[in-house]
């Protein structure tokens, strides 16, 4: 539904809410929020107009010093989220302003600024999500485990039985979904033991990365309330398959799929339009991955060999083609492309601006998508592919954010800061990231060196 002011306190008054989260989030995507009383139309009003206000500084990776103005968070009607397991309380996404100004550093707004430039080209950008997690329980000494002990067959993927076990959480979640109108479709145990994904219709690209936010808040919460830990983690057990966040993305004008040629002669039933996007995809998939695949943790993800099921089911090479889950790119059906890089970490507002404006670079250069690749990409050793020609994804995220930084489409679409490009901001508080991990010293160091030298 198309909410506007009137519509909106309508149905807020009609379910009785009382309270509104004013949401936003930071570089990580942590949702942060102020839980405002909304006991009458002037005080929605009031919201509305004025925003929620915050100390940027303290609400995490958004560009601000301690020494700066407030934040205000200005709700989206159009986000507008009865919260299921509490009936008077509901949530809006909101963009960040400072002093009655966009703020750079919001991420939402980033995409905002993407979005509007494919509008002006005529273009429409449509998403779905694909978000895994695991469902785990942690120990004293901060080790995790699957939280159901049952979970342990070596290929557990759509397992009947684990699926009964975690019955009521997951159709729980199934309802709330579809209550939203978000249409959840299916709900599977997903390739590793404790694992699951459950889907919900692709819609307009700033929908769909709201619907994501709310979706990873409302699992982390119902988590919790049955003693578990929800984790969207890219890769929380060594020898388990990870978490992917895949994005199934097309381009519309109003309600034509510029995506879809049933006619196209390779096969795939992709347009021109289509395929150029692709080579704008594969062309900056190296600076892309640094916000697709974005924390330390990423790139133990995004690697060669094989999980406890047999397959790490995610990509390695920059490539495309057909309906194969070995490929970077895949086609799992006419008019749409599926991005495996993204994962459980991304902010989606930036991994949505990053896959976006790449896209829409293929276009307008016309890249070349080259030749759809058919083969098992996992049965190859990595030296053959590299002799072939294939490029392989970053190793790291030190080697991703120097992609990103040398990619100037990438610089444009994030956008300019008060006094440097967003794209140096990232770049600065991912680069710390990897160091504060580099310098850690592991159980796997102690065991590999520690009598060896």
């Amino acid at each position: 539904m198309a909410w506007n002011a009137e519509t909106a306190w309508e149905d807020m008054q009609a379910r009785g809410i009382e309270f509104v989260f004013a949401q936003f989030v930071d570089m990580y995507a942590r949702p942060s929020a102020k839980l405002v009383p909304i006991g009458s139309r002037e005080a929605f009003d009031g919201l509305l107009a004025e925003g929620a206000g915050f100390a940027g500084f303290a609400a995490g990776e958004i560009g601000q010093e301690p020494s700066d103005p407030d934040i205000a968070a200005i709700p989206d009607l159009s986000s507008y989220t009865p919260v299921p397991w509490e009936p008077n309380l509901a949530r809006f996404a909101c963009d960040v302003t400072v002093e009655g100004e966009p703020w750079p550093y919001c991420p939402r707004t980033i995409l905002r600024r993407v979005l509007a430039k494919a509008e002006e080209k005529g273009f429409r950008f449509k998403m779905g999500l694909e978000l895994e997690y695991f469902l785990v329980e942690q120990d004293d000494d901060g080790s995790i485990r699957v939280a159901d002990r049952y979970d342990t067959l070596e290929k557990p993927c759509y397992d009947m039985a684990g699926l009964t076990r975690r019955y009521d959480f997951l159709t729980t979640v199934s309802r709330f979904c579809n209550e939203l109108g978000w249409g959840n479709y299916a709900n599977d145990h997903e390739d590793a033991n404790g694992q699951f994904e459950q889907n919900f219709t692709y819609d307009d690209a700033l929908v769909s990365c709201d619907r994501a936010i709310f979706f990873r808040y409302m699992v982390h919460t119902l988590a919790e309330h049955n003693g578990m830990i929800a984790t969207f983690m890219p890769k929380p057990f060594t020898h388990l398959t990870g978490n992917g966040c895949h994005f199934h993305m097309s381009l519309w004008d109003g309600d034509t799929n510029l995506f879809l040629d049933e006619s196209d002669p390779r096969g795939l039933g992709l347009s021109e339009t289509a395929y150029h996007f692709i080579g704008g995809l594969k062309t900056h998939a190296r600076a892309s991955s640094a916000l697709t695949a974005p924390t330390v943790n990423s790139y133990k993800r995004l690697k060669p060999g094989t999980t406890s099921s047999g397959a790490t089911w995610s990509p390695v090479w920059i490539s495309y083609g057909y309906n194969n889950r070995t490929q970077m790119l895949r086609i799992p059906g006419p008019g749409r492309v599926e991005d495996r890089t993204i994962d459980g970490s991304c902010n989606p507002y930036l991994a949505a601006a990053a896959v976006l404006a790449a896209g829409l670079d293929g276009i307008e250069r016309k890249l070349d998508a080259g030749e759809p690749n058919g083969e098992n990409l996992y049965a190859f050793p990595y030296e053959e592919l590299r002799s072939r020609g294939l490029e392989s994804l970053p190793a790291n995220l030190l080697d991703a954010l120097a992609e990103a930084e040398r990619d100037d489409v990438l610089r444009e679409a994030l956008g300019r800061g008060r006094d440097e490009d967003y794209l140096d901001y990232y770049a600065r508080v991912k680069r710390d990231e990897w160091f504060r991990y580099h310098e850690q010293v592991t159980a796997w160091e102690i065991r590999e060196y520690l009598t060896r030298f």
